[in-house]
């Protein structure tokens, strides 16, 4: 089987991509990747170079959620349908909604991933203004959505999502991400602090929640290091936030040494149609502090500890509990842990996929 892949570069998506083609490549899958946002330095694409039936094109065009990025879309999506034409994969599975509508034969996977507009609804309340760019942004979303033969979300709440804001597809199917338990150590002995990823300048990461003197345990916040105001050096020029460090972005080793020592992970997003983070500390040994949203509650159940949603002082008081609670905290990382090698291995999710390619190009044939 012959399947072509897209993704982008920026974020999330790219580790979710690595994984799963990874795992597709192990059970003989030949597979095209494209990918788009902007050209991978060196350490995100060296995976590729153990992959032989992968082959790789990389770009930089503009993604969809960008503003001004029309243009790009439609020469992104030339270029797509040309190397569709060349080389003729069985199935094309677009992890863009604006690929969805490209003009050609094969079935087709689009994954919803995320969204601008329920994205802006979960920071904002309310629907985005109306704008050209949204107003195209959306048409874009409904467009792909309507030519796809399945849509996949990595939560049922993101699945939601789609048929709330751009209507209900013909077909779906949730396929939760998955992550290769190898990559993380479990085992190491744990240091009194705990850990938390999210960019400051993303309201939907909420990573804002920690901007507080009052911390109770010495807190490590890995992404960008100040917000766009400054919160953060100002208020640790006069002395504040005494126990909160922020690192910047870490590679791959240095995040996975973070994760193996600390006591806690802290998932404070507003916003998260799955959440890689918590899954990458829970397969470290991590028990999880959530904020108690629908995403959190559906992934993880009674295996994390959540916190009153979006408020600063329960986060505060909850990180007391499990820190003054070894015995708890403890528990609550055995079962993070469990669950994550159960339902959340990239394996159970390449199979997943799997199962579906194989039942949409049976369907094709059979149609013919």
């Amino acid at each position: 089987m012959h399947v072509l892949i897209t993704a982008d570069t920026i974020g999330g998506v790219w580790t979710y991509t690595r994984e799963l083609v990874t795992q597709l490549s192990r059970v003989g899958l030949q597979i095209t990747l494209v990918s788009f946002g902007q050209i991978p330095s060196r350490e995100q694409s060296e995976w590729l170079e153990e992959l032989p039936a992968v082959s790789y094109f990389p770009t930089a065009f503009r993604l969809e959620w960008m503003q001004d990025a029309q243009a790009d879309l439609k020469q992104s999506a030339e270029f797509l349908k040309a190397i569709i034409t060349e080389t003729k994969p069985d199935l094309l599975h677009f992890n863009q909604f604006y690929y969805g509508a490209i003009d050609c034969d094969q079935p087709r996977i689009v994954v919803a991933h995320s969204d601008v507009v329920s994205w802006w609804f979960a920071v904002h309340g309310v629907e985005p203004p109306a704008s050209d760019w949204i107003c195209q942004y959306r048409e874009n979303v409904a467009r792909g959505l309507i030519r796809a033969d399945l849509i996949v979300a990595p939560t049922q709440w993101m699945l939601d999502q789609v048929a709330l804001y751009y209507g209900k597809p013909k077909k779906a199917a949730v396929v939760y991400n998955g992550r290769d338990r190898r990559r993380f150590d479990p085992d190491t002995t744990r240091q009194n602090y705990a850990i938390s990823i999210g960019r400051l300048w993303d309201a939907g990461k909420q990573a804002n929640l920690l901007l507080r003197d009052d911390l109770p345990l010495q807190t490590i916040l890995v992404g960008c290091e100040q917000s766009p105001e400054g919160a953060v050096a100002s208020a640790q020029s006069m002395g504040h936030l005494e126990k909160l460090r922020v690192v910047g972005r870490q590679s791959e080793n240095q995040l996975r040494q973070l994760l193996s020592t600390a006591s806690m992970y802290l998932a404070t997003s507003r916003y998260e149609p799955f959440g890689l983070a918590p899954l990458e500390a829970a397969l470290s040994g991590c028990p999880i502090i959530a904020n108690d949203i629908a995403t959190f509650r559906e992934l993880w159940g009674e295996d994390a500890i959540y916190f009153e949603r979006n408020n600063p002082r329960s986060l505060v008081l909850t990180i007391q509990e499990l820190a003054s609670n070894p015995m708890l905290c403890s528990e609550y990382a055995k079962r993070a842990l469990h669950r994550a090698r159960k339902e959340f291995s990239s394996e159970k999710m390449a199979q997943s996929y799997l199962g579906h390619y194989r039942s949409l190009i049976h369907s094709e044939v059979a149609a013919a």
